[in-house]
């Protein structure tokens, strides 16, 4: 057998188109607008070690994340058959957070181990906890909802009603738990048979070889990646407002180390563990920063398991970054990875002053509300775009979601014809973003009227401090959570959980991005050490 570049590259579309073909089912199928019109979903290959070969371009927490569900699922049973799935959230057995739900299925062909597996991750809107939308202002992680250690979900193709029943039981919309869950097992149904079509043409030889080349592959650009960037340490420090239980600074360090084609990210000082939702565990930590490294690569290098393996990432233990079970860890997945991002870029940003951007808004606004409309319960949750940083190749984009998440806005006529609530206003903060010679992108204004009473809970960040500028570029302004109540205004702060009544509107405007580069300098501009 042979492989060379044709070859690779037909390969890797084919491993790639199926993984988005079952994001594409997921999508149609799902019931809730989370998915199906947020698209807050993920899909992956794995071969039969459990290393990734392929991936959608979905989100980017989930993907990078996976890898440890998948090795988490393997693990957790001696033998597979055809037809199982397994199903499983919990953060500390390779899940990020327990609305996250991930499902495993081995693709065998022929007899004996499974050659690959598909896996997928769905946010689902509501699994049970404290409040609607299982992210709550929690102290721990049994207040957050349900947890599923790895499970069997169907076992030899016949499914375990007894599991999905208890899942479903859980969710404050179980109607809509269940059509989701059904689309993540109708995706893998397609994942799978699409595998066994691509052997059955070309022979399971030849596809796994090729599944090894790409490994392989992606290995050798990523270390062609790291060894461009000037080989020293950089570091940098950035903040966290607020865990939810009291306003405070919670650091998040980072020392980049390079030399020789490795990396070494370093994430020592950082913060202990907190009591609030903050915290974040090892795989989001690796997630977010394996994306990070991923923004460096000018080719389209495959996102696969040889994308890791340059890369050595250290936390400390009993820290936000690494907690303890059981410690509350819903909002890490969302915010903490966020600035995550924000710390290794603005490391990277020393060794790279040409080609880092300044930060983005630094948050994934989330906003849950759930309630009664008509004696039947409703769910909803949605994350808010805003601000990208200004760059080395221009202004940052206005309202749009950056980084770890990538996802779509829920579109106002689906959210208010699936929910009591109207959107009053949608549009740009105009100047919100950071001045510079090339200009942070302007924040959100949303602003939700609620038709019925609900639970609402908004889990926030870059309320206190802006995202930082670049290079003498201005920070971008902050966000804003209020809440408008027969006339009276009240500031939210950046983590709040509030009963609304008909006729509240809640009002969220996220942070524009931070601008690059001095104004008054309209060509080219000084390197310089970055605070932290």
């Amino acid at each position: 057998m042979s492989v060379d570049a044709i070859s690779l590259a037909v390969f890797n579309s084919l491993f790639a188109s199926i993984a988005e073909e079952m994001g594409a089912t997921l999508q149609r199928a799902s019931f809730s607008p989370n998915i199906k019109e947020r698209l807050d979903l993920s899909c992956a290959l794995f071969d039969g070690q459990a290393r990734m070969v392929a991936q959608a371009a979905h989100i980017p927490v989930h993907l990078g994340s996976m890898p440890a569900s998948v090795a988490s699922a393997r693990q957790s049973f001696d033998t597979f058959r055809p037809g199982d799935v397994l199903v499983l959230n919990d953060p500390y057995r390779g899940g990020t957070h327990l609305p996250d739900v991930t499902m495993v299925s081995p693709v065998f062909v022929g007899t004996g181990e499974p050659l690959f597996f598909v896996a997928s991750r769905a946010h689902h809107a509501d699994v049970g906890g404290m409040a609607p939308g299982s992210l709550p202002l929690s102290t721990e992680i049994y207040q957050e909802g349900l947890i599923i250690p790895p499970l069997k979900l169907a076992e030899e193709g016949r499914r375990n009603e007894g599991v999905l029943a208890l899942i479903t039981a859980n969710s404050r919309a179980p109607a809509e738990r269940l059509g989701d869950l059904e689309a993540q097992l109708a995706a893998h149904r397609l994942g799978e048979r699409r595998l066994q079509a691509l052997v059955k043409a070309h022979g399971a030889s030849r596809v796994l070889e090729h599944a090894a080349a790409l490994i392989a592959y992606a290995r050798r650009m990523t270390e062609a990646v790291i060894a461009a960037i000037p080989p020293g340490t950089y570091r940098f420090e950035d903040a966290l407002e607020g865990d939810g239980q009291r306003e405070e600074r919670i650091p998040i360090c980072v020392a980049v180390s390079v030399s020789a084609g490795r990396m070494t990210v370093d994430f020592s000082g950082s913060a202990p563990q907190v009591a609030g939702n903050l915290n974040a565990v090892e795989p989001i930590v690796r997630s977010a920063t394996w994306y990070c490294i991923r923004l460096l690569a000018e080719d389209d290098v495959p996102v696969n398991h040889g994308c890791f393996e340059p890369v050595t990432v250290v936390v400390p233990p009993h820290s936000l970054l690494s907690p303890d079970f059981p410690a509350a860890v819903a909002a890490g997945n969302m915010e903490t990875s966020q600035r995550i991002v924000d710390v290794v870029l603005g490391a990277l940003a020393q060794a790279l002053p040409e080609r880092i951007p300044a930060a983005s808004q630094g948050t994934m606004n989330n906003v849950t509300f759930g309630g009664l409309q008509n004696g039947q319960p409703f769910v909803y949750y949605e994350t808010i775009g805003g601000g990208h940083g200004g760059g080395p190749l221009g202004d940052g984009l206005s309202g749009r979601h950056s980084h770890m998440t990538n996802t779509r806005n829920t579109p106002v006529e689906a959210l208010e014809h699936s929910l009591p609530v109207r959107v009053v206003e949608s549009r740009l903060r105009y100047g919100s973003g950071g001045a510079g010679r090339c200009r942070g992108g302007d924040g959100i204004r949303r602003t939700f009227e609620f038709l019925t009473p609900a639970t609402v809970t908004v889990n926030s960040e870059r309320r206190r401090y802006g995202p930082y500028g670049l290079h003498g570029g201005e920070p971008g302004q902050p966000g804003c959570n209020r809440l408008l109540r027969q006339g009276v205004e009240t500031v939210l702060g950046s983590k709040a959980t509030l009963q609304v009544s008909a006729g509240d509107r809640l009002v969220i405007e996220t942070p524009g991005g931070g601008g690059w580069g001095k104004k008054d300098r309209p060509g080219g501009h000084e390197p310089r050490s970055l605070p932290g």
